[in-house]
C-alpha cells in the first residue's frame, strides 16, 4: 500500500460510500441470476425430473457461459475505466496538481491504475459465491473456479494497464478511449495472426505445438478455454494459467514502467507556456517594425460547428486513431475474405455476411459514441460549457453543431460498414433489397450512437459516469442481444425460455430507462427504453426464425421497419427536448458523493 500511495487509499475509502456502488453490484449479481435462470430454461426447461448427469452438464454449461461473459466485460470495462480515470484528471487540469505534490511517479501511475480497477475487483469477488454454488450441481471443480478467477484478474489488470498508459500519453479524452479500444482489438488480432506462422514449411509438429502454447499464454480467451476444456494431459492442470498469468503480469510491468518513465515527459501537455518576466534592470528594446499578423480565419455563423470542423478541438493527431481503425478493418476484411466459400455465393450460409459487417459496425458505433460523449464532457471539464450556455447561441446551433461535428470527425469510421455491405452485394452474398435496408438501418444506428453520446453527456455531471453509461449502453445492446440469441440457438425454440427472456429483457429495458431518462424522464424516453432492446432482439430473431442453418428466415422488411422505427423514434425523443431548451446538468447539480 505504501508503494501505491494515497490515491488508491482514497479510492478504497470513498468507494463504499457511493450509492451507485451498491446499485451496480446488485445489478451485476441480478443479471447473473437471470442469466442462470434463462440458461436453465434454454437447455433443460421446467416441469420434469432431471438426473444427476443432467445437473452436472448444466452446471458445466452455466459455468462456461458466465466465464465467457465475465471475461468480455472485464476486458472492455477495465481498459475504459482506467483510461477514463486519467483522462478526467487531464480534462479538469487536476493531473498538473498531482505532479506538483511530493507523490512519486510510481505512486501516481500505479495509484490511478489500481484505484480505477477497485470497483471491478469488488464485482469479481462478489460473483465468487454464485460460481461456488455451481459446485452443488456438479460438472465444475474448485480448481476451475480458482483458475478462472485468476484469469479474470490478470486480464483486467493487463487491460487496465494498457488504458492507463494510453491515457497518460494522449491529451484528449476521445483519443484515449478510441486508441484504447483499437489497441485491444489489434492485440487480439495480432495474437490470432500468429497462427498463420504454422503454415511455414520449416515449422514441424513441435513448432506448431509451441505456437499454440504461445497464443494461449497471450490471449485471455484461449487461456480460459484451456480451463473450461477437460484436461487430459499428464502435466499440471494449472500450467497454462500460470504461463498466461506471468505473461499478463509482464505486460503490466512493462506498460506501467513506460508510463512511469514518460509521465513528466508527456504531462503536462497542451498547457499554455507563459513567458517569464524580464528583470527590472533590463530595459525593453523598442520595436521599430510591427510584427506581422498571422492569417485571419473567418468564423462561420455557427461558431460551434466551425470549431468542431476547422480547429484541433480533439487533439493534434487524430490521424493516428483513423490509421489504427483502418488497420483493424483491414484485418477483419481479410478474415471475412478467407471465410468465403470457394464454390461461390450459392454454397455460402446466409448468415455469412454478418461475420464481416457486425464486428465492424459494433466497433464503429463504439467509437462514434465515444466521440459524441467526449464532445460534451470535455467542454464541461474545462468549464466552457457554462460559458456557451450564457451566449446568444440557440439550442439548434449548439446541438446540430456538435452533432455534425461528431459525424464529420468520424467520417472515416462511419464509411467501412457501408463499404462492407456494398462488397457483399457486389460479390452476390446480399441482394439489392437487403442492401437498401442495411444502408438505411446502419445510417440510423450511426445517428443514434452520436445522439446518445450527446444526450448522456449533457445530462450527467460526472465524466466517468457519462462515459460508462454511454459506451455501456452500446456495448450491452449488442452483447445482451447476442447472449439471448445464443441461448435461443441452444434451445432451438423461444417458447421454452419465454419467461426468463422477459426477465432478461426487463434488465435491458430498465438499464435503457436509467440511461435515457436520467434526471428528467419523459413519456417518449420511457417508450424508447422499450423499443430499442425489444426491437433489436426481434430484428435478429426474425432473421433466425425456423432453422438458422437453412435458407428459411423471416421477411427482412419487418426487421428493417422495427430497427429503423425503434431507434429513429429514440433519436427523435432525445433530439427534440434538446432543441427546445438548454436543459443541461451543470456543476451545481453535482451530488455530494461526486
Amino acid at each position: 500500500m505504501a508503494l501505491l500511495g494515497p490515491i488508491l487509499h482514497r479510492e478504497l475509502v470513498t468507494l463504499p460510500r457511493r450509492g451507485r456502488h451498491y446499485v451496480l453490484r446488485f445489478v451485476y449479481l441480478a443479471g447473473m441470476w437471470v442469466l442462470a435462470v434463462t440458461a436453465w430454461q434454454a437447455s433443460r426447461g421446467w416441469g420434469y425430473t432431471v438426473s444427476a448427469k443432467e445437473l452436472a452438464d448444466f452446471g458445466a454449461f452455466l459455468f462456461q457461459l458466465l466465464a465467457w461473459l465475465q471475461l468480455s466485460l472485464v476486458i472492455f470495462f477495465a481498459a475504459l475505466t482506467a483510461a477514463a480515470a486519467v483522462a478526467m484528471e487531464k480534462d479538469r487540469r487536476t493531473l498538473v496538481l498531482l505532479l506538483c505534490t511530493d507523490l512519486s511517479d510510481a505512486e501516481i501511475v500505479l495509484g490511478k491504475l489500481f484505484g480505477s480497477l477497485a470497483q471491478i475487483g469488488l464485482l469479481l469477488v462478489s460473483a465468487l459465491p454464485i460460481q461456488a454454488m455451481l459446485l452443488l450441481l456438479g460438472g465444475v471443480s474448485l480448481t476451475q473456479i480458482v483458475l478462472v478467477f485468476v484469469v479474470l484478474c490478470a486480464s483486467g489488470l493487463a487491460a487496465g494497464a494498457l488504458g492507463n498508459l494510453i491515457a497518460f500519453w494522449r491529451e484528449k479524452t476521445f483519443q484515449t478511449l478510441a486508441l484504447t479500444v483499437l489497441c485491444l482489438v489489434l492485440y487480439f488480432l495480432a495474437v490470432e495472426a500468429l497462427g498463420l506462422l504454422a503454415y511455414l514449411p520449416f515449422l514441424g509438429r513441435a513448432g506448431t505445438t509451441g505456437l499454440s502454447t504461445l497464443q494461449a499464454s497471450l490471449q485471455p480467451f484461449r487461456a480460459l478455454a484451456k480451463i473450461l476444456t477437460p484436461y487430459t494431459g499428464f502435466g499440471w492442470a494449472a500450467t497454462p494459467v500460470l504461463q498466461f498469468t506471468l505473461a499478463m503480469l509482464t505486460w503490466v510491468a512493462l506498460l506501467s514502467t513506460i508510463a512511469v518513465w514518460k509521465l513528466r515527459v508527456w504531462n503536462p501537455s497542451g498547457e499554455p507556456i507563459q513567458q517569464r518576466e524580464a528583470p527590472e534592470e533590463e530595459e525593453a528594446v523598442p520595436q521599430d517594425v510591427a510584427t506581422p499578423l498571422g492569417p485571419v480565419r473567418e468564423v462561420w455563423s455557427n461558431p460551434v460547428l466551425w470549431r468542431e470542423l476547422c480547429t484541433r478541438s480533439y487533439g493534434r493527431r487524430p490521424i493516428l486513431i483513423k490509421l489504427a481503425y483502418l488497420l483493424v478493418v483491414s484485418f477483419i476484411a481479410f478474415a471475412a475474405w478467407q471465410s468465403l466459400p470457394t464454390a461461390g455465393p450459392h454454397a455460402a450460409d446466409r448468415l455469412l455476411p454478418a461475420l464481416g459487417i457486425v464486428p465492424v459496425l459494433v466497433l464503429s458505433l463504439l467509437l462514434i459514441n465515444a466521440q459524441g460523449v467526449t464532445a460534451i464532457t470535455y467542454e464541461r471539464d474545462l468549464n466552457s460549457l457554462d460559458l456557451l450556455l450564457v451566449t446568444d447561441l440557440t439550442p439548434k446551433e449548439f446541438i446540430f453543431g456538435k452533432l455534425l461535428g461528431v459525424l464529420y470527425n468520424t467520417k472515416e469510421i462511419i464509411l467501412p460498414p457501408f463499404l462492407f455491405a456494398l462488397a457483399y452485394t457486389w460479390a452476390g452474398y446480399i441482394g439489392w433489397e437487403v442492401l437498401s435496408y442495411t444502408i438505411v438501418a446502419v445510417a440510423v444506428l450511426v445517428l443514434f450512437a452520436s445522439m446518445l453520446g450527446l444526450h448522456v453527456g449533457l445530462h450527467n455531471v460526472s465524466t466517468k459516469a457519462a462515459i460508462a453509461y454511454s459506451l455501456g449502453t452500446i456495448f450491452f445492446l449488442f452483447v445482451g442481444t447476442l447472449v439471448c440469441i445464443y441461448l435461443l440457438l441452444v434451445a432451438g425454440r423461444i417458447e421454452a425460455q419465454f419467461t426468463s427472456f422477459l426477465l432478461f429483457l426487463a434488465l435491458g429495458i430498465g438499464g435503457m430507462w436509467f440511461v435515457l431518462g436520467g434526471r428528467k424522464p419523459s413519456a417518449a424516453l420511457f417508450l424508447s427504453s422499450w423499443l430499442c432492446p425489444l426491437g433489436l432482439f426481434y430484428a435478429v430473431v426474425n432473421v433466425l426464425v425456423d432453422n438458422p442453418y437453412t435458407g428459411a428466415s423471416g421477411d427482412p422488411l419487418l426487421s428493417f421497419l422495427v430497427v429503423v422505427g425503434g431507434f429513429g423514434f429514440t433519436l427523435a425523443a432525445m433530439l427534440v427536448p434538446l432543441l427546445s431548451e438548454f436543459d443541461v446538468a451543470l456543476w451545481y447539480h453535482t451530488p455530494a458523493e461526486e
